[in-house]
């Protein structure tokens, strides 16, 4: 028998997750980002199930090409632009949009020697302050993009800082700076990411950029994707392959974090930070073994953990031991874990196996 554990790929609801994002935001295209493998869910397998999708949003040039040669025919975007000149030309062949958000990029764009001219994304730093162009220099980049002859269309687009957090004003205001700098002058216009499109209707431009919803996680701090009409797409599940009775006083696990208070059975999971689980995950973090919830107890170790069988005496070898999935938020982990979502399932290690659920085929009635 092989190792128990694996990660559960429900492309039906991706699918799902897209659609929503499409009643969210009815008047926008939708670019899908699907960097970091897909948000840990298999990039091309991603891609490839939200065919639906308008276009598409990657990290880096590795990642977009890698999207081309499995067929993938919509725009994608580089959502970090480029990083040296000598990307300029793959990114013209490939027919990518680079995010330029550096007067350096500028530079390399107006020196490059390039079959043909490349549409590119000039980012404004609307409060976020990570990447982009002050206020003060979006109109006098905006104006060399225009003149240089290796730029095609020009898109305008800032990102989100604080759409985590519904009580916020910035997100607000971050929409008005856009506006304000950005009504005048022509081109496709993108602000929102997940948080902003499903909160903030007013940040839905031309396009919006969904990523974390479509794997059925919630944006927001506190909230999960079900409660935003979200299915969560990636289940992560496990078995015992131990169940140990320990008396009193006895210490489990590295460094004897933690004592049992009681006579009590112990059951080890084949699960660790090696797959990809938070090692930081405290004593009291949940799991479901037998669709029953319990409680890790201890350290989780490389490739194991220990759960709390108080609750169920009669736990045998090879009980289901649900670590994240529909019926346990991965958003409820992270709180535990003292992390987010997007952390967990982006960490997947890629000794996990995968199993893939197909979407459900279409009823066809009569």
């Amino acid at each position: 028998m092989t190792r128990p554990l694996r990660a559960r790929i429900d492309l039906g609801a991706l699918q799902h997750n897209l659609h929503r994002t499409r009643e969210a935001a009815p008047h926008s295209h939708i670019m899908a980002v699907v960097k970091a493998n897909g948000y840990g869910h298999g990039m091309v397998r991603v891609a490839q199930t939200l065919h639906e999708a308008d276009g598409f949003g990657v990290a880096c040039l590795e990642e977009a090409i890698t999207l081309r040669e499995a067929g993938i025919q919509q725009p994608i975007s580089l959502l970090e632009g480029f990083f040296e000149s000598g990307e300029l030309p793959a990114i013209s062949h490939y027919r990518l949009m680079p995010v330029v958000h550096t007067e350096r990029q500028i530079r390399q764009l107006e020196a490059a020697q390039l079959p043909q001219p490349v549409a590119v994304w000039l980012k404004i730093d609307t409060g976020m302050h990570r990447l982009g162009f002050t206020p003060e220099m979006f109109e006098p980049m905006y104006r060399r993009l225009q003149a240089c002859v290796n730029v095609g269309d020009i898109g305008l687009f800032s990102h989100l800082g604080y759409a985590d957090d519904r009580r916020s004003l910035q997100t607000q205001r971050q929409c008005e700076r856009f506006h304000a700098l950005v009504d005048a002058f022509p081109g496709a216009r993108s602000l929102a990411n997940s948080g902003g499109l499903l909160g903030w209707p007013e940040t839905q431009f031309d396009w919006v950029r969904p990523g974390l919803m479509l794997y059925g996680i919630s944006p927001f701090a506190g909230n999960t994707g079900p409660e935003q009409g979200l299915q969560p797409v990636m289940t992560l599940a496990s078995e015992l392959i131990a169940v140990n009775r320990y008396e009193r006083g006895a210490a489990i696990g590295y460094s004897g974090a933690w004592v049992c208070p009681e006579d009590m059975p112990v059951g080890v999971v084949a699960v660790g930070y090696g797959d990809g689980y938070p090692r930081h995950a405290p004593t009291g973090t949940p799991v479901l073994v037998n669709g029953k919830r319990t409680q890790i107890i201890g350290r989780v170790s490389m490739d194991m953990l220990c759960v709390d069988l108080r609750g169920q005496p009669d736990a045998r070898i090879g009980d289901p031991v649900l670590l994240w999935g529909a019926e346990l938020p991965v958003e409820e982990i992270a709180r535990y874990a003292g992390t987010i979502a997007y952390e967990l399932v982006c960490a997947i290690a890629s000794r996990v196996p995968v199993e893939v659920q197909s979407p459900a085929p279409l009823e066809i009635t009569s």
